[in-house]
């Protein structure tokens, strides 16, 4: 990856492109020090400190953010109103005819659709900064005018200047797109999450400085793992299942076609890190809803309550990170909705159906039924492989906090390396692409 990063500085293009890129970040890491005004900045930091833990909903908002949401910025919502779009006119291509034609009309209809995506990501983020001034005034006590026309006035401008951030963000990370060297949005998102690195270091650094005699060797130990784990993402990542293809020969006139020998590369890892995402939001639902309906202290004031309370009580504690009921149900989520992204995706009967008009099949396998049932076979254990290693990559982070209680602001770093790895693979091959590209010669050269 080195080598492509040197070879591609070497071309005055592709530099202009990084320089570009370059200062799309920097802009990006200014605006996460611009604070949004009429706010009470301790207030927030103190609440998001207390609250966003134990996985819930707003630890994983502040950390896609890169720990700007709790720093109460004008990037506050960063990408997630874009990411929630993007995700949810995904699953409605699936659902919903007009959508599923207009991916289909190729350029002209992903055109559409990533503007209905814009209006759909505009919606979202005025929401959830509606959502977020609430939480803001009503949880934090940190909005410095509540009532009057005073208090409009800055609902107003905290509203406008969230929405505003957010909309910005991803016009940036179009203009990547554009002008930079692509992968905008990843780009943006990578920037957000490397930010916090330094924090996670520190807290180890801290710990190591205060208790060295337990956590010297521990820190070690968490770095060589995490270190480990890179290894192991990218070797993921590369990974693919080939399935091979041949192609009948034809005779046209005294021409000889087909004949040829080929595969269909099914990668290990094909759905990324989007069934992390989706457990992740429907394991945070809970712990997000007792933040504005606190459970009980014990288990003794639950039952003292009544019967709902302690089962109110019992099942909060079981949607904690700290929980191992929590981390079993995690798994079984990230391997269910692993399969279902992948079974999106992948269309065995379609792929069957091509490559009997194209007069290629499975060496072996009869054309039609038998060659869908064939891909299918595959792709549910290759699915099954990719799941698998999803998971330990959400729960190896999980595993360590229960071991370690002090080391709870690494229980999402699985994720979090998950995303800057993936990131980082995708925009080294875009850039070989590209240079590829520039050193063609082609058929005139």
């Amino acid at each position: 990856m080195f080598q492509t990063l040197r070879n591609a500085w070497s071309v005055p293009e592709i530099r202009k492109k990084f320089i570009y890129t370059l200062i799309m970040i920097i802009i990006f890491r200014i605006g996460g020090a611009i604070t949004v005004p009429f706010l009470d900045l301790a207030s927030v930091q103190s609440w998001v400190s207390q609250n966003a833990t134990d996985g819930n909903f707003l630890e994983y908002l502040n950390i896609l953010t890169g720990g700007q949401l709790s720093k109460a910025t004008v990037f506050s919502l960063s990408i997630t109103p874009y990411i929630n779009a993007s995700i949810i006119i995904q699953l409605l291509t699936y659902a919903l005819p007009p959508l599923e034609r207009l991916q289909e009309e190729g350029e002209e209809g992903r055109k559409v659709l990533n503007q209905i995506t814009a209006y759909v990501s505009l919606g979202l983020a005025l929401f959830m900064a509606i959502a977020y001034f609430l939480t803001m005034r009503n949880q934090m006590h940190a909005v410095s005018y509540t009532s009057g026309a005073y208090g409009w006035f800055a609902a107003i401008v905290i509203v406008a200047s969230l929405t505003a951030g957010a909309s910005f963000v991803v016009w940036m990370g179009n203009r990547i797109n554009d002008k930079g060297i692509g992968n905008g949005i990843s780009i943006i998102l990578f920037a957000g999450i490397v930010a916090r690195f330094p924090t996670d270091v520190g807290t180890l650094v801290e710990l190591t400085m205060t208790t060295p005699e337990r956590y010297f060797f521990e820190s070690l130990a968490v770095l060589v793992m995490f270190v480990l784990m890179v290894g192991f993402i990218v070797a993921m990542n590369e990974a693919e299942r080939r399935i091979p293809i041949q192609y009948a020969k034809r005779v046209v006139g005294r021409k000889q076609y087909g004949g040829q020998n080929t595969h269909i590369p099914i990668k290990v890892c094909m759905s990324g890190v989007m069934p992390i995402i989706f457990a992740m939001a429907f394991m945070s639902l809970p712990s997000t809803i007792s933040l504005f309906v606190q459970p009980a202290q014990t288990l003794e004031a639950a039952k003292e309550a009544g019967g709902m309370a302690t089962f109110y009580f019992h099942f909060i504690n079981f949607f904690r990170t700290t929980s191992w009921g929590y981390a079993a149900l995690y798994l079984v989520l990230i391997v269910a909705f692993n399969y279902f992204y992948v079974a999106m995706q992948y269309n065995p009967i379609e792929i069957a159906n091509n490559l009997r008009q194209s007069n290629g099949g499975i060496p072996g396998i009869r054309p039609g039924k038998p060659t869908s049932d064939y891909i299918q076979r595959v792709l549910s254990k290759i699915t099954l492989v990719g799941a698998i290693f999803l998971g330990i990559i959400a729960i190896f982070p999980i595993l360590l906090t229960k071991l370690d209680p002090n080391l709870q602001s690494l229980s999402m770093g699985g994720t979090s390396i998950l995303i800057v790895v993936s990131v980082a693979l995708e925009t080294a091959r875009t850039l070989e692409s590209q240079l590829m590209m520039r050193h063609h010669k082609g058929f005139l050269g």
